[in-house]
């Protein structure tokens, strides 16, 4: 059943690992499902089907990033109501957010479908993966509309507190895309449709199980004038969102840039570069959590007028945070190559090519992956104060960093050189969040 949580009272620290951990947990069988789409379809059909997966990532992570962008933006001021104990504010923040997302959505669902074959032939996708890619990226954005509902309810429940709900959601989903991805692929014979399909009908499930227990919670039972659009609170909920969204829809057109020139190194190159880019949200996976964490956490503290709690939260939070970046770098680099075994098949020459290109890649990610985490921090407390502009510049410099690195360095150093335009894009970013907290507390005195 779904709690509840204040966080305006108790230890910051254990109030936000206690918060990020069950996120965690979830996030971790969020990125067990795209691990296990990969696996199958990199061992199941090969190269060529592992590379198609590949030119799909950004085009994917577009849609869902400025789905993700809305809600968490939404989330935040349902969260300063609730730590306001303003609890009709919250319902009617709700109904008209409610409402913003179903728009949305339907907005989203036909300019994805519009675009994707005309941004996949910009992009110079091989013509060998072209049709699987377009079928991929089809049946996923047909899902938009789960999508969008699983993470809206996701995010009223984190703005209470719930950690634990969406969890159980996230494990009830990889269990059902991993059993669906078995059947659909390896028993049916359905190809990448397959694997794209399982995927969409385990975000359904998730979307399912948050919605009911949603409905559960007796402080915010809904009414119809709560659905009803108020004066000034669309604005304000789209003054929150709707950067977030753009945000990451900056950061994805970036990576866009990327895969443009990824794809012009050829197949093997695009499958090694694909095989650690599904391990990219294993990375970043607490990071994630502590993000999601501390823009509850920041937001209720400042609905109650606690500004010494969020300064004492954020210190925690970088802590913890670069402790665990730590730990799951030394993982990866230590198991690294046993991980990525499992993505490639492929003849000997082509296992060999493609996992040197993959190692490599993610130890360069890994080392740095200590910016990463101040990145998510950082970014998350500065959100959670209701500031979604300046994280959106730090947007901006993150595109403007990998685009620039991506186009510029493989000139000077070779194929290689793609690699670091996503440390130098986190560190972009990083530079102006930091300088961004400090401006913003300070307003805040």
């Amino acid at each position: 059943m779904a709690q509840t949580k204040q966080m305006t009272l108790g230890r910051p620290a254990s109030l936000i690992f206690t918060f990020a951990l069950p996120l965690m947990v979830g996030n971790v069988f969020q990125q067990l499902y795209t691990v296990v789409d990969t696996m199958v379809v990199g061992k199941a059909l090969g190269v060529q089907a592992l590379a198609a997966l590949g030119a799909a990532d950004w085009m994917n992570w577009l849609m869902l990033s400025v789905i993700q962008g809305l809600t968490q933006g939404f989330g935040i001021l349902m969260a300063q109501h609730f730590g306001a104990g303003k609890a009709a504010d919250l319902r009617r923040t709700i109904g008209n957010a409610a409402v913003l997302s179903l728009l949305s959505a339907l907005l989203l669902l036909g300019f994805g479908q519009a675009i994707a074959r005309p941004v996949l032939l910009l992009l110079q996708t091989p013509k060998t993966i072209l049709s699987d890619t377009l079928l991929y990226l089809r049946i996923m954005y047909l899902g938009i509309p789960g999508i969008m509902a699983y993470n809206f309810s996701a995010s009223i429940l984190r703005a209470l507190g719930d950690g634990r709900t969406p969890l159980y959601a996230m494990i009830i989903a990889a269990i059902t895309n991993i059993a669906l991805d078995l059947f659909f692929v390896l028993i049916l014979g359905f190809g990448i449709s397959g694997a794209a399909a399982a995927t969409l009908i385990a975000q359904v499930v998730s979307c399912f199980f948050c919605f009911y227990h949603v409905r559960k919670l007796e402080l915010i039972t809904l009414t119809l004038s709560d659905f009803r659009l108020q004066k000034g609170l669309p604005k304000r909920l789209l003054l929150l969102g709707t950067p977030m969204a753009l945000q990451n829809a900056i950061i994805s057109v970036g990576g866009m840039i990327v895969q443009f020139v990824v794809n012009g190194f050829g197949v093997i190159f695009i499958a090694g570069f694909t095989a650690t880019n599904k391990l990219y949200g294993v990375l970043e996976v607490a990071a994630t959590s502590y993000g999601y964490a501390m823009v509850t956490y920041t937001g209720q503290n400042l609905g109650a007028g606690r500004l010494d709690r969020i300064r004492k939260g954020m210190r925690a939070a970088l802590l913890i945070a670069l402790a665990t970046s730590v730990l799951i770098a030394a993982c990866m680099l230590l198991g690294g190559r046993v991980i990525l075994g499992c993505f490639i098949s492929g003849t000997p020459e082509e296992f060999t090519q493609t996992m040197g290109i993959a190692y490599f890649y993610l130890s360069v990610m890994s080392l740095c992956l200590p910016i990463l985490y101040i990145l998510h921090v950082t970014r998350s407390v500065i959100q959670g104060m209701g500031n979604t502009v300046l994280p959106m510049a730090s947007g901006i410099a993150e595109f403007l960093m990998r685009a620039l690195a991506a186009i510029l360095l493989p000139r000077f150093v070779g194929e290689t050189g793609i690699f670091y335009a996503e440390i130098l894009a986190w560190a972009g970013a990083v530079v102006i969040l930091v300088i961004s907290y400090f401006v913003v507390m300070k307003k805040a005195e």
